[in-house]
C-alpha cells in the first residue's frame, strides 16, 4: 500500500463525516427525496437449477426445467443481488405479480 493510500478508520468525524441525527428529530420519507430517482433492480427467483452445458443445448421449446422449490414454497426477492424479502406468487389483472411475505433483516440470509 502506497504512503498516501488512508484507511478507513483514519476518517473522523471532522473529515466530512454525516452528522448524527439527533434523537429529538422525527424521520419522514421526504429525507430519503436525495435517493428516489436512484434505480435499483428488483428480482423475484422462483427458484434455481444447474445443468452442464450439453443439458443446456438440449432445451427446447416445451422443455420441462424441474427447480430447486416446492409447490406453494415462498420465491426470494432480491434488490441489487441482495435477499430483502420472500413472498408468494399472485396473478394481478392477468399478470403475474409477488406479495411480500416476509422481511429478511441483516442476519437472517441465511438460506
Amino acid at each position: 500500500m502506497a504512503d498516501d493510500d488512508l484507511k478507513l478508520d483514519e476518517f473522523g468525524p471532522e473529515d466530512g463525516a454525516l452528522p448524527e441525527p439527533s434523537p429529538d428529530e422525527d424521520k419522514t420519507a421526504g429525507d430519503l427525496a436525495p435517493v428516489f430517482d436512484v434505480p435499483v433492480s428488483i428480482s423475484a427467483v422462483l427458484g434455481r437449477s444447474t445443468l452442464s452445458v450439453a443439458q443446456l443445448l438440449q432445451l427446447a421449446q416445451g422443455s420441462v426445467l424441474e427447480l430447486d422449490r416446492k409447490v406453494g414454497e415462498a420465491i426470494d426477492i432480491y434488490v441489487n443481488n441482495r435477499l430483502v424479502a420472500r413472498g408468494e406468487v399472485v396473478i394481478v389483472d392477468e399478470r403475474l405479480g409477488v406479495t411480500m411475505t416476509e422481511i429478511i433483516k441483516d442476519g437472517d440470509a441465511a438460506a
